[in-house]
């Protein structure tokens, strides 16, 4: 065979050879692949080579991104056009000053919170709307509540979510931008009753409120616009598993490569 194919003997041999040695990398690449899709296609090689240190599987940030870039592993993020929902309506109550003035500085926990409301059209071409709040230290999603409505009730009940996670002897901050649903006499006394002071951007500025608007762009993008979105009990079964996913097992760089919860947990200790 090798005199038919002239091919030398020793060239046979040493790739006969080659073939039988077993994969250095066969370990962490098999890390690699299921931390991928664990991740849902979202994680690129710098947060695939924390998720490794973690477990002692140590190599350069170039040895996971060329292995990815080899196993064909690429992060996937889904961005399409979708109308921002407005909440202003002029001033129909109490505009709060702007405390924060874009100094998103908070390292504690449960001292400042963001909120605001972002809407996502259905495939039956109905609204959605979900109203969450975020904290500002650890980025953890404290409430996501999905409504058909961006009413009062929904604000409402997203500050419920709120005043299961607030601790005793804490004045927290929760800033917002000026939606007519956060000018509103009941809302600004429910924050009062739970001990927080109200603070808001200026009117048309979403950079005055980037924390969540960076959540709410990210849960978009990683998540529910990758789907056939058909009814409101679909959409608030996506947001309830996205944000049980973003609190509990995405890791954050900017964290230290900690979930949010475990940011949380390590700075309450602290």
């Amino acid at each position: 065979m090798l005199k038919v194919f002239r091919l030398p003997r020793a060239t046979y041999y040493d790739r006969l050879k080659r073939d039988k040695k077993s994969d250095k990398y066969a370990k962490i690449k098999a890390f690699i692949k299921k931390c991928f899709y664990d991740s849902k296609e979202t994680y690129g090689y710098r947060r695939v080579h924390d998720e490794a240190d973690k477990v002692g599987l140590h190599y350069a940030e170039e040895t996971i991104r060329r292995l990815m870039s080899d196993m064909g592993l690429k992060c996937v993020l889904y961005s399409k056009h979708t109308s921002k929902y407005h909440s202003y309506k002029g001033n129909v109550g109490r505009i709060a000053p702007n405390i924060l003035k874009q100094k998103f500085e908070a390292t504690q926990p449960l001292t400042v919170f963001h909120t605001d409301v972002t809407q996502v059209r259905l495939y039956n071409g109905e609204w959605g709307y979900i109203s969450s709040i975020t904290d500002e230290a650890s980025r953890e999603v404290l409430a996501a509540i999905v409504s058909a409505s961006p009413n009062k009730v929904m604000i409402q009940a997203s500050l419920n979510e709120l005043e299961r996670h607030l601790k005793g002897g804490i004045k927290p901050i929760l800033h917002s931008d000026q939606g007519w649903q956060y000018q509103m006499t009941d809302y600004q006394q429910r924050l009062k009753d739970m001990n927080i002071t109200q603070s808001m951007s200026r009117k048309g500025n979403c950079h005055d409120n980037a924390p969540i608007e960076s959540f709410f762009s990210l849960m978009k993008r990683e998540c529910l616009n990758r789907y056939q979105i058909n009814t409101l009990s679909d959409l608030r079964k996506l947001v309830n598993g996205y944000v049980d996913w973003f609190n509990n097992v995405r890791i954050s760089r900017n964290k230290n490569g900690l979930t949010p919860v475990e940011y949380r947990e390590q700075a309450m200790i602290a």
